[in-house]
């Protein structure tokens, strides 16, 4: 059996936010960040957990936002240093965390609306 490409791409913004919350947690500790910049870190993302797993697109539309600041900074990180490898790591798991869950968004909405319609 196919998998639909909204159950796909739920897959692929669920991996890339654990691969964007790993990546945050390595630099923390690469780092030796204090809690306080721990929690700036990983509390955003954390915090669309459960409202993804109940599938609520406005969170999913959110956290497009939200990781865009991620995006922010790991784009400074690079141009501050070049190949730092946990900064291509972060941009990679951003970018496509933005990509899977904007897709995620409207090809969720159109199965939605072909629900209702249906009806």
């Amino acid at each position: 059996m196919r998998k639909s490409r909204v159950a796909v791409s739920r897959g692929i913004v669920a991996a890339s936010l654990l691969v964007l919350l790993l990546v945050q947690v390595m630099a923390s500790v690469l780092e030796q960040a204090p809690w306080i910049v721990w929690a700036a870190r990983i509390l955003p993302l954390l915090m669309f957990v459960p409202s993804m797993i109940k599938d609520s697109l406005r969170s999913y539309i959110w956290l497009c936002f939200v990781s865009l600041l991620y995006f922010v900074g790991a784009v400074l990180k690079l141009f501050t240093i070049p190949g730092d490898v946990l900064a291509v790591s972060s941009l990679v798991s951003v970018v496509s965390l933005f990509l899977s869950a904007m897709l995620y968004v409207r090809w969720r909405a159109q199965e939605l609306k072909g629900i209702m319609s249906d009806e």
